[in-house]
């Protein structure tokens, strides 16, 4: 039995392909939502790392200046000394021989020389009355002057005595922290020449280390372009005294003392195709110790006309770094940009903007050249809570402006 009779069927149908018509082509879906940031130009601290090694400020090598035996190390090694310490002894037994030879020769030529004056000085009153020839006086004369050089190089001779003597007391020559003794009490050291090329044997080494250097280089090609920018006013290069270093210690950590660029080669070096630096840093708790590799965030001066873009923002592909900006009709465009150095959480880009440019930093992955997209200001996520006992501040990188 039908329970709908034929023509209500075709009925139906008719309806169903009407209503289907009516509705016409889905619409299209709406354009990608971005997040863009307004850059500007502006000027940002020039500074490039680098790889350092640490030197004492002072290093004195404390040699043995005369010949004998070690008999004692009087200092406590690693201790700090003071200038003129005594810090080992050598056998003084033939050095104060010497001494005393020295001075029984110029007792017994002083005596020659009193006699010789009484001599001459009798015969210069005799030669008025003849008593005594001309020659005579002469004679008597050049004896005195003889006499009186003979004490004068024996006067010498104590000193040089008293000199050598001195020397087995070996002292230290400057301030600072002695090392490790590298001759042991009992051997016999020289005043000759050691296999290190110096004169005498090397007995420790005094180090002054309450400041200290920081060496390290700079490639030639990377001055040179430095000062060919500074020329074209893209850089300002701080002095010398007025450029800054900061130091950071070997478990990542930034060291308290910020120090200054002490000396600036001006010669390159032919092996390495690089130019010497030196920074010199305040070194009050001898955190930093000679030997020690450090990295150094140097400050050169100032970079002019630059734009800072957030990390993410930038790409790479094969023809390079890009960013991708919103043009005035609202549609995605490339732009290919230099960017090689950072600044915090940013990107300096030195070329390949204008001011004004909106660049997408939220959306990328939407965002396809020449599409268009529906741009709102981006702003960053707000900074983790800050742990108990530290503070932290969130602000948005300096020079954007976000539209």
């Amino acid at each position: 039995m039908k329970l709908f009779p034929s023509g209500v069927s075709l009925l139906c149908a008719s309806v169903t392909l009407l209503a289907g018509c009516s509705h016409g082509a889905p619409p299209a879906p709406p354009p990608p939502s971005v997040g863009v940031v307004t850059v500007q130009p502006q000027s940002v601290p020039l500074s490039r790392q680098f790889v350092g090694r640490l030197s004492p400020y002072y290093s004195a090598n404390v040699t043995a200046r005369v010949s004998g035996v070690l008999t004692k190390r009087v200092y406590t090694e690693g201790s700090a000394v003071r200038r003129g310490q005594v810090l080992f002894d050598i056998d003084p037994a033939f050095y104060q021989t010497q001494l005393d030879s020295a001075l029984a020769q110029l007792a017994q030529d002083q005596a020659t020389y009193v006699n010789d004056r009484i001599t001459a000085e009798r015969n210069r009153k005799l030669l008025p009355v003849g008593s005594v020839s001309q020659q005579t006086v002469d004679n008597s004369d050049a004896a005195e002057r003889s006499a009186a050089a003979r004490v004068q190089a024996d006067q010498a001779a104590v000193a040089s005595a008293r000199i050598n003597l001195g020397y087995t007391r070996v002292t230290s020559p400057i301030d600072g922290i002695a090392g490790q003794q590298l001759v042991t009490a009992g051997a016999i050291v020289g005043n000759g020449t050691n296999d290190v090329g110096t004169a005498g044997t090397l007995l420790t080494t005094v180090q002054q280390i309450d400041r200290v250097y920081v060496n390290f280089t700079m490639s030639a090609a990377e001055m040179t372009a430095l000062r060919l920018s500074q020329e074209d006013g893209a850089v300002d290069l701080a002095g010398q005294e007025a450029t800054t270093v900061q130091v950071g210690l070997p478990n990542g950590a930034p060291y308290d003392h910020a120090g200054t660029l002490d000396f600036s080669d001006v010669a390159v070096n032919a092996t390495t195709g690089a130019v010497n630096l030196r920074a010199l840093v305040a070194n009050p708790r001898h955190l930093l110790l000679p030997g020690m590799y450090v990295t150094l965030t140097v400050d050169l001066g100032q970079q002019n006309h630059v734009f800072l873009v957030p990390q993410q923002a930038l790409q790479r592909d094969t023809r390079g770094a890009y960013l991708l900006a919103v043009g005035a009709d609202g549609k995605v465009v490339r732009k290919d940009v230099e960017a090689t150095t950072s600044q915090g959480t940013d990107w300096i880009v030195t070329s390949g903007l204008a001011p004004g440019d909106r660049i997408v930093v939220a959306g990328l992955q939407a965002a396809r050249e020449g599409s268009p997209v529906n741009a709102t200001p981006w702003q960053p996520p707000p900074a983790a809570p800050a742990r108990q006992g530290t503070a932290s501040t969130a602000t948005a990188p300096a020079g954007m402006a976000r539209s």
